[in-house]
Order: C-alpha cells, then structure tokens, then sequence
C-alpha cells in the first residue's frame, strides 16, 4: 500500500498492519515479549545481524511498535521509519545521530521549548554551532544555510505561534549547501501535510499527540530514506530510547480515525480563530488559515488544510489568562495537544515551561499568549463556551 492512488484516510485505518496480524485477528497484537528465542543458531545469527526478518531483544525491535513503524511510513511516503520512547527522544537521538563537535546546525527561533533548549544549552556544550533564524525570514534563513551546515532543522507550523515556513524553498537552499533537511510535522500530521514531497530528508513526529490522539500514549517517530533511518535506528537502539509496544499499540488504533479527528480540528480552528478576531479582549489570532497570518500562501501552497493548533494574545498578559482559562468548560487546562477533546494553555506552562519570560520574548512569544488544541466537538458548544467565559471576564472587568 504505497501508490498514490490510496488516500490518506484508507491508509490510516490499513496501511502496515496485514503483516502483523495473528490467528485470524484483524487487530494488531500487543506483544510483550521481551526477548524471541530460537532453536536454530544459524537463523538466530542471521536475524541478530539483520541478514534475516525477525526479532531479537525488545530494546531493538517489537512486532507491534514495527507495524506502527510501518504504518507512519506508507503515509508519509517514506522508505523507512523508526520509532522512540517520546517525540523529544525522537528529535535528540537524531540530532545526535548526525551531529558532531564543531558541526553547525541552522534553525529556527520559535520552535517548541524543549528543542530550543537542545539548541541553546545543550548543542552548543557538545561544541557545535547554533545559528537560529527569525522564522518566516525565508532570506536570513538561506544566508545562513549558505554559510555552512550539517543540518538544517525546520519546525512548520511552529508550537505554540504556529508560524510558516517554506519547506521546498529551504530543502532546496539546504541541499545545495550540502545539508540534511529534518522537518518536525507534528503540527502538520501526515494527513495535512508531507515534507519529504516537499524536498525534506527526515520529517518527526510526536506521536503522542495527533498521531495517537487520545492522549494515553507517549510516543516519536522520524521517517525518511532508509540509509537514514538505519543510521538513527543504530543510534537509538543502543541508547535505548525505545517506544513501549501497549504505547505503540494505542497509537496504532489511534491512528485509525486520524483523518476524521484532523478533518474535524481544522474545521474547528478555523471557526474559533474568526471568532477570535471579533473579540475585543483579544490583541491577536495566530492561525495559518487565517489571510491575516503572514504566510498564509505559504500554507495554502505546502498544506492540505491548516490543521487544529492556533493560539491567540489576550490584553492584560498573565492576569487575563489566569481568568478566562478557568472558565472553560469543554476544555482541558493541561500541557498537552492533538487529542479528542479541546485543549488550552498559556507557552509558560506548555510548549516553553523551560524557558524565562526573556527567552520567550526573544521567541515572539507574549506572557499572554494562549495555545489551543481544538478537539473534534460540535463547534457550536465550543464557541459557546469561549463566548460565555469571555462573557465573565467582560463583566468582572465593568465592577
């Protein structure tokens, strides 16, 4: 199930599941096995060297998390895929993977917290380079891809500001610099958006949020060339950051209905971004679907449809923020995103807890700024709901 012709939404339910299927069951078995054992030595060597399909430790690989592995593959058209422990593991055991000291890696400003963090703090103490780039600034980003670098590292759209970038423009600036071009698409999904169509050499995903989308599963995933992967994979599996086979299960059932729940949570972003916009409590909308968002061409050329993640600024910073989010009823105050049910948080307790109000100055990112997950609800409720807690806020404000 690699052809064109297949479409996302059959891929999500079928796509690398056959092969793993046991005694007639047409649900992929959850095997927690440890170790695989063998009477014949000469097929035990050569599983054990990968001359052979097969398995050997659970820390190497898993029949259940493989038909996961598989299935992120065929849909984001990939040669290969290997998985992780959590979308952090995803990202770091790759960057590690290909990164030396005195290499020099480019990226940009905005992306999420925790791999900003490898960027600034822990890369630079490997003595390798970090030249980090306003997003959205296409130009300075490939005048310093054009300088030199090992890799370019994009994040598009970007958590929580959920910024554009232009990814064959800079898989192409990339590889002519000699660059490996990794994209996270996490905000993106499969289903909305495939990087390595784009020119993209590596694409990740923390497969803890859409990709499972019930929010029960921790989990990461890179795919892309298969010479790649195998690199990584090597990485990862003697490091150990390893994805659990019930994680890998959960995410695998999850995925299932992955083209209805994004098909759902663009449609709801969409109308709780407009009406956002009519709020007077509210300084700005960030949302790619908007024609108000900076690179909105960006993203109606490269995206499918421009997925359930936006956030918005509120006047009054903290103080605004502390009261309107508890005054929501259908949705969840929690570090968290992706999932069924509507989701809400301010980046200082979410996407860049670790970083000081300085650092997300530098990133763009006010004191004020709300990120919001639209679950798959009635639209209706939801508005409602951001209606009446607005309401409160309106009305404590007028005493």
């Amino acid at each position: 199930m690699t052809g064109n012709s297949i479409k996302a939404g059959t891929k999500a339910v079928w796509a690398g599941e056959k092969e793993y299927l046991a005694h007639g069951a047409t649900q992929v078995p959850v095997v927690l096995s440890v170790a695989y054992g063998y009477d014949d030595m000469d097929e035990w060597y050569d599983v054990a060297i990968g001359k052979k399909k097969g398995h050997i430790y659970g820390r190497n690989t898993n029949p259940t998390v493989q038909a996961f592995e598989d299935k992120v593959k065929i849909m984001e058209e990939a040669e290969a895929a290997t998985s992780f422990s959590t979308g952090m593991a995803a990202i770091s055991n790759t960057l590690a993977t290909f990164l030396l000291p005195g290499d020099r890696i480019v990226s940009i400003k905005d992306t999420y917290g925790g791999t900003n963090k490898i960027f600034t703090e822990f890369l630079p103490r490997q003595q390798i380079e970090v030249a980090l780039c306003e997003t959205g600034n296409h130009e300075a980003i490939e005048e310093e891809v054009a300088k030199g670098c090992k890799i370019l590292y994009l994040e598009t759209p970007t958590n929580p500001t959920v910024k554009i970038t232009d990814i064959e423009r800079m898989a192409k600036a990339g590889h002519e610099a000699g660059a490996l071009v990794i994209v996270d698409n996490t905000f993106g999904t499969p289903i909305n958006q495939n990087p390595l169509l784009l020119g993209a050499d590596l694409v990740i995903h923390s497969a803890t949020k859409f990709l499972g989308g019930h929010a029960d599963a921790l989990g990461g995933v890179v795919c892309g060339a298969e010479e790649l992967v195998e690199k990584i994979y090597h990485y990862r599996e003697i490091n150990g950051a390893t994805m659990d086979p019930m994680a890998a299960y959960l995410t695998l059932r999850g995925m299932k209905t992955l083209h209805l729940r994004v098909r759902q949570q663009g449609k709801n972003a969409m109308a709780l971004a407009k009406y956002l916009q009519t709020k007077e409590l509210v300084e700005a909308v960030y949302y790619p679907g908007l024609e108000t968002h900076s690179n909105h061409d960006i993203a109606k050329k490269q995206m499918k449809d421009f997925g359930g993640m936006l956030s918005f600024a509120v006047k009054g910073g903290v103080d605004t923020v502390r009261d309107l989010l508890p005054k929501l009823e259908y949705a969840n105050r929690a570090a968290n995103l992706g999932a069924v049910e509507t989701t809400v948080g301010p980046a200082r307790t979410t996407s860049h807890v670790e970083c000081t109000p300085e650092e997300r100055a530098a990133m763009g990112i006010p004191e004020g700024l709300i990120r919001v997950s639209c679950g798959i609800e009635d639209i209706e409720d939801i508005l409602a709901d951001f209606e009446q807690a607005f309401n409160h806020i309106n009305s404590a404000l007028e005493v």
